[in-house]
């Protein structure tokens, strides 16, 4: 990291425990009347800090720093900011592609000529395995050691090729399996706060920041760390020296009052702020948190408000850095000279935050945290919060409720359905609502030590008490982190857990993203022989349809504790204020009130039972602690031996045509509609995700290379495999093509023969016949995690535009960067109000003199002659995207980039 120089004469010098260090002072550009610092947002600060330091007029220009410091909240200029983070983190999921794409760029180089050793990441990257295991075996003791023995078992492709990543590649780390979950393996140890680098004067302070390939990146916000979640190739232009090239955010700040009174938990405090600010409308905007509930909240807290940020829609959710900061710092186990340097650096950069500081943003709303109730959200949105109290309504009025207005769609005659579970003597009935799911799971609450010891405690109480969780309940246990064990252990908590079948089932995002594994037969079995909307109660982040399991429609949001207590009762179909969980040993009803943790009694046990020794003990051995891994061996070799014969590692296909010269940009023409999509279609809709279903053509695919359907594994653990992804791409079981309005899951009408079959299947015919594809959708296209292959998938369909009402900022970016035109509708007209079908052939009028947020002319021509014309807006915002459009993506122009250089 070397400035070229340094016009604004920002650099100075500060001290600190470990010795002198550089600075790039921001408030030198107020003294030279640029704009007023003290007054923007902490968020912008640290921008702003990132463009003064590389500034070289080159990548960085006066210009965007001028444009940057003379922010004004009330009117942001809408100019492009070139933002180069200090990091990168990906987790296994979304990494291995980066690495496969990264592999692949050293063969397309040395196929062009060039040294395939030139590429590698250029600035950190750390690399999390925790995305692959699954809840196979569960409610035993034996549960965590069988489902690792499975997860290596099924990934071994897999890890061998991380392994050779992590010995031929430089700058570039892998935390192995087993270690926890990327973003609080961020939080307890990856993120310092404030790095040293290096420049042409000497060692330079700068604030932390990352971008990740999850969009739940975002958590480590909750530590005044700016990142957020982009996809896989944005993330890997950032590792080859490319900036994150982005709008200048407006930033809504969001006032915190008072305290959460008794019983109430973070979990409910999110759910509250999500539900808000989902509202309000955020997307694609910065949220900064102030005010006096600020001070009184825990980090652990505010990582949890950070972690939901992509629920409520904005690219960040930020909380400066301030005495309970550096206080989390000390108490997982950084050193006093990092605590020091942290504190010293943004004091001097006016980064740290106190009580009286008022910044100015571009609108304001408030939460009085005493006013927070306890609550859910579901049973198919995050947002969609659902106080306890009215849970047992709110569920029964779901299943009436149309499928278009996010419930189920069931006749009064179907309300009363049940089917009975045959399990060995232990048979039960269920029905509608009982809970055949319950995941103590996901970043979002296990990186939090109040909710998971409250799950401890209230779990304690109830084993006491003689409760049991209901039989055909799937339980599961599966921290952030193995400091969380730790604690659960001093504190005396796990035993009790396991007694409810809380058993530990591994460390990694299970449930949340789809690795709930199968549910036990008799279950399924009376699911399915009932037709049954059951339940699943999960503490994670995510719960839209198709995520959790096949055999799930109702799936709800939930503190550890309510998880639980939802596992005690076995049904969402209940009152918990008012009905009882169960019997005592002694015959006495138990209502929930009576086994739930007084906050005084969770903060006591924090106390009692976390060390910062904890958290050094795990993460000074986390490179080393799983055997398993450390028993792979690679070869040296710069290029990766592809193997033909892999079902999980394949060189993809994106740079198989790469030339030095570009073509021009030209009209899509004759193009037919893949699939037309309603609102808030989701990444889990169109990207492949969870289990691999036989009659697939993912699954014919892997049946046809010797892959018996027990060895599927799952989608995300074959993201290495463009064969199997390109087949999976708009496969989920419950998207709703309305040009197949019989059929749910992923089927579209051929246009060529007028047959209805699989997307993927059809795709084909087009390629065959020269045809282009769009696909046409409503609002907030492409909401949900930073899925790459949402985009990869969609491009290798044969997809040249996705025309939307509107659409997720990061799905819309990573639709550019594989060379995907984004277009929407304009003003509020819609594919409905245009009165459009899909049945129409689509001519769209884009030209080599493109230019970003350009109107251009679309037409749709249907059977009977008759045109439709609009003006649609093209979604590349910025000049940088449109280089990335024209290269074809982003993997070739950072290539072509590198061989020029290289020339």
């Amino acid at each position: 990291m070397t400035a070229k120089f340094d016009p604004f004469g920002a650099r100075d010098v500060f001290s600190t425990a470990e010795g002198d260090l550089g600075i790039y002072r921001i408030r030198k550009l107020q003294d030279a009347g640029l704009g007023d610092i003290d007054k923007l947002p902490f968020s912008i600060r640290v921008l702003l800090e990132s463009v003064l330091r590389n500034c070289d007029d080159y990548i960085v220009s006066e210009d965007d720093v001028k444009s940057l410091a003379a922010w004004d909240a009330t009117n942001p200029e809408p100019s492009e900011i070139p933002f180069m983070p200090a990091r990168v983190v990906l987790q296994d999921f979304t990494g291995v592609p980066c690495v496969v794409d990264l592999a692949a760029m050293r063969s397309a180089m040395q196929r062009l000529g060039g040294d395939p050793a030139k590429i590698n990441p250029l600035i950190p990257v750390d690399l999390v395995i925790d995305h692959s295991v699954q809840v196979d075996k569960f409610g035993t003791d034996h549960a965590l050691e069988e489902n690792v023995a499975l997860e290596f078992h099924r990934n071994k492709e897999r890890y061998e090729f991380l392994r050779w990543g992590q010995k031929s590649l430089k700058n570039f780390s892998a935390i192995p399996p087993n270690v926890g979950i990327v973003h609080q393996v961020n939080l307890e140890y990856l993120a310092k706060g404030v790095f040293v680098r290096e420049d042409e004067k000497g060692k330079v302070a700068l604030p932390d920041s990352l971008v990740g390939t999850d969009s739940h990146t975002t958590m480590i916000n909750g530590l005044g760390v700016v990142g957020w979640g982009v996809g896989g190739i944005e993330a890997e232009a950032v590792m080859l020296g490319q900036p994150i090239y982005m709008l200048t955010p407006q930033v809504v700040g969001f006032e915190l009052t008072g305290k959460l009174g008794p019983g109430v938990t973070a979990t409910d405090m999110v759910l509250t702020i999500t539900q808000i600010l989902r509202k309000e409308g955020v997307v694609g905007k910065f949220v900064e948190f102030y005010g006096p509930g600020v001070s009184h909240m825990s980090l652990a807290d505010r990582a949890t408000i950070a972690n939901m940020a992509p629920e409520y829609g904005a690219t960040m959710g930020f909380f400066p850095v301030d005495g309970e900061t550096l206080n989390y710092l000390r108490r997982t186990g950084r050193t006093a000279g990092e605590v020091d340097r942290v504190e010293r650096y943004t004091k001097e950069q006016g980064l740290f935050r106190t009580d009286d500081m008022a910044p100015t943003y571009t609108a304001t709303v408030s939460l009085d945290l005493s006013t927070v109730e306890p609550s859910l959200a579901g049973p198919k949105r995050p947002q969609d919060r659902v106080a306890l109290k009215s849970m047992k309504s709110e569920f029964q009025k779901s299943l009436v409720t149309p499928p278009n207005e996010r419930g189920f769609g069931l006749e009064q005659a179907e309300l009363s359905r049940t089917a009975t579970v045959e399990d060995n003597g232990k048979s039960s009935d269920i029905g509608h609502g009982s809970v055949v799911i319950a995941a103590i799971t996901s970043c979002t609450n296990t990186s939090n030590p109040s909710v998971m010891l409250a799950a401890g405690l209230l779990a304690k109480k109830a084993a006491e008490k003689g409760l049991s969780v209901k039989p055909y309940v799937k339980t599961s246990l599966a921290p952030g982190s193995r400091v969380v064990t730790d604690y659960l252990v001093k504190a005396e908590l796990m035993d009790d857990l396991e007694k409810l079948g809380f058993n530990l089932v591994g460390y990694g995002c299970t449930t949340c993203i789809g690795n709930s594994g199968p549910l036990p037969d008799p279950v399924a079995n009376a699911v399915t022989k009932g037709s049954l909307v059951a339940s699943a109660v999960l503490s994670g982040n995510r719960n839209f349809e198709g995520r959790v399991n096949p055999h799930v429609k109702a799936n709800y949001l939930a503190s550890p504790p309510l998880v639980v207590a939802y596992a005690l009762a076995g049904t969402v179909d209940i009152d918990l204020d008012k009905e009882p969980l169960g019997t005592s040993a002694d015959g006495k009803d138990v209502y929930l009130k009576d086994i739930w943790p007084t906050n005084e009694e969770i903060l006591e046990t924090i106390e009692k039972a976390i060390t910062p020794e904890m958290f050094q003990e795990r993460y000074n051995s986390a490179y080393e602690s799983n055997p398993n891994w450390n028993a792979i061996s690679v070869p040296d070799s710069e290029l990766y031996t592809w193997d033909s014969d892999s079902t999980y590692i394949q060189e993809p296909p994106f740079l198989d045509d790469v030339k030095e010269t570009i073509d021009p940009i030209e009209p899509i023409s004759g193009a037919r509609v893949l699939a037309l999509l309603g609102d808030s279609v989701t990444t889990d809709h169109i990207s492949p995700a969870g289990a691999i279903a036989k009659d697939s053509p993912a699954g014919r695919y892997l049946m046809e290379h010797g892959v018996e359907p027990v060895d599927f594994n799952s989608y995300g653990s074959r993201r290495g495999n463009d064969r199997v992804m390109h087949r999976g791409t708009f496969a989920n079981i419950r998207i709703r093509n309305r040009l197949t309005p019989e059929k749910e899951g992923g089927y579209t009408k051929c246009f060529v023969n007028g047959e209805t079959m699989s997307i993927f299947d059809a795709a084909e015919i087009y390629k065959t016949e020269g045809t282009p594809l769009v696909v046409i959708a409503g609002k907030e296209y492409g909401t949900g995690s930073s899925r790459d292959w949402a985009a990869k998938g969609t491009f290798m369909l044969g997809v040249k535009a996705v025309i939307a009402s509107s659409f997720e900022r990061i799905h819309r970016s990573n639709l550019i960067g594989m060379g995907v035109l984004p277009l929407e509708f304009p003003g509020d007209e819609s594919w409905e109000s245009l009165g459009l079908t899909g049945e129409e052939t689509y001519d769209i009028y884009v030209s080599d003199d493109l230019k970003p947020l350009q109107k251009v002319t679309v037409s749709a021509k249907n059977a009977a002659g008759e045109v439709t014309t609009f003006d649609a807006l093209v979604r590349i915002d910025t000049p940088v995207e449109l280089d990335y459009y024209r290269n074809g993506g982003i993997l070739q122009t950072v290539l072509l980039k590198l061989l020029k250089a290289a020339k």
